[in-house]
C-alpha cells in the first residue's frame, strides 16, 4: 500500500532515482519497474539515476541495466566514484587507490608518492596489506577520501556488508575523518539537480535506504520517497527522526503516486 497523502502541493520538476534495491535487486529488474520508468519518462521529467556502487565505471553500469529492460544512457547515471575522480582532478592530488578491480583502469594507477587515499568498496578484493598501507599514509597526514559509507546492500542473497565498516575503521585507528563524497554527502544531491537545471526543493529522490538515500536527501533540500523493497526494513516507514514525505511499496507504486498527485 502507498500513502495516499500527497507528497506536496507542488509538482515535481526532476525525479533522482536510486538504482540498486530500487530498480533492481541483484540481477533481476524489481517486478513493475521497468514499465514505471517507461511511463516517468513519457511523463518527460528530468531524471538522474544515483548510485554509491564503486565498483564499476557507469557505462558498463549502464549496460548492465539495460540487460534487465531499462532504458537509459551512461550520462544520466551518477556514481559515488565519478563523484571522488572529479574532486581528484579539481584538487590536483596523487592518490593510492582501495578500489574495485572493474575501476582501475578509470582511476589509473597509484601514484608513486602517494598524497591522498581514495577508498572504494573492493568486495572480496580487499585484504589487510591493502588496509594496512593506506592506515600509514593517514598517520602521515594526508586526507582520506570516501566514496561512501554505506553500512550494508541488498544482493541477490541477502544484505552484504558495505565499505561503511572498513571507512569507518580506518578513520578509528588514525585518527582521521574521510570526506564523503557520494551519499549521503549533500554535494552529491546538489551536483544531480544542478546538472538538470532545478532547485533540490523542486526535486524529488526514491530510494530504499532511510538514511543515506531518504535522510540525506532531505538534508540536502530534496523531497524524498521511500520504498519497501531492497534494503528497507520493518520499521523504516515508522523512525522516529527520518520521515519520508511518502512511502511506498516499490518503485511503480511511487511513480504511479508522482504522476497522479506530484
Amino acid at each position: 500500500m502507498t500513502d495516499p497523502t500527497p507528497l506536496s502541493p507542488r509538482s515535481p520538476r526532476a525525479v533522482l532515482i536510486d538504482l540498486a534495491g530500487v530498480l533492481y535487486v541483484g540481477t533481476s529488474a524489481i517486478p513493475g519497474s521497468v514499465a514505471a520508468l517507461q511511463r516517468l519518462r513519457a511523463a518527460g521529467l528530468p531524471l538522474r539515476f544515483l548510485t554509491n556502487s564503486t565498483r564499476m565505471p557507469r557505462e558498463p553500469i549502464a549496460a548492465r541495466l539495460r540487460a534487465m529492460g531499462f532504458t537509459l544512457q551512461a550520462d544520466e547515471i551518477q556514481t559515488a566514484a565519478h563523484a571522488a575522480l572529479n574532486l581528484v582532478r579539481r584538487r590536483g592530488l596523487h592518490p593510492r587507490y582501495l578500489v574495485h578491480p572493474d575501476l582501475r583502469d578509470e582511476v589509473g594507477p597509484d601514484a608513486e608518492r602517494p598524497d591522498a587515499v581514495v577508498m572504494g568498496d573492493m568486495g572480496p578484493f580487499l585484504d589487510y596489506a591493502q588496509l594496512n598501507a593506506a592506515f600509514r599514509l593517514l598517520m602521515d597526514g594526508h586526507p582520506l577520501i570516501a566514496m561512501a559509507r554505506n553500512r550494508y546492500f541488498m544482493d541477490a542473497d541477502g544484505l552484504s556488508l558495505d565499505m561503511g565498516a572498513f571507512v569507518t575503521g580506518l578513520e578509528f585507528c588514525s585518527g582521521t575523518r574521510a570526506e564523503i563524497v557520494g551519499k549521503p554527502a549533500p554535494g552529491f544531491f546538489h551536483d544531480a539537480v544542478a546538472e538538470l537545471g532545478v532547485e533540490p526543493e523542486d526535486a524529488v529522490l526514491i530510494g530504499d535506504d532511510l538514511h543515506d538515500d531518504v535522510g540525506a536527501a532531505r538534508a540536502a533540500g530534496l523531497r524524498a520517497v521511500l520504498v519497501r523493497t531492497g534494503k528497507f526494513r520493518a520499521g523504516d516507514d515508522a523512525h522516529p527522526q527520518v520521515r519520508p514525505d511518502l512511502v511506498a511499496d516499490d518503485f511503480s507504486a511511487a511513480v504511479d503516486h508522482l504522476l497522479a498527485h506530484g
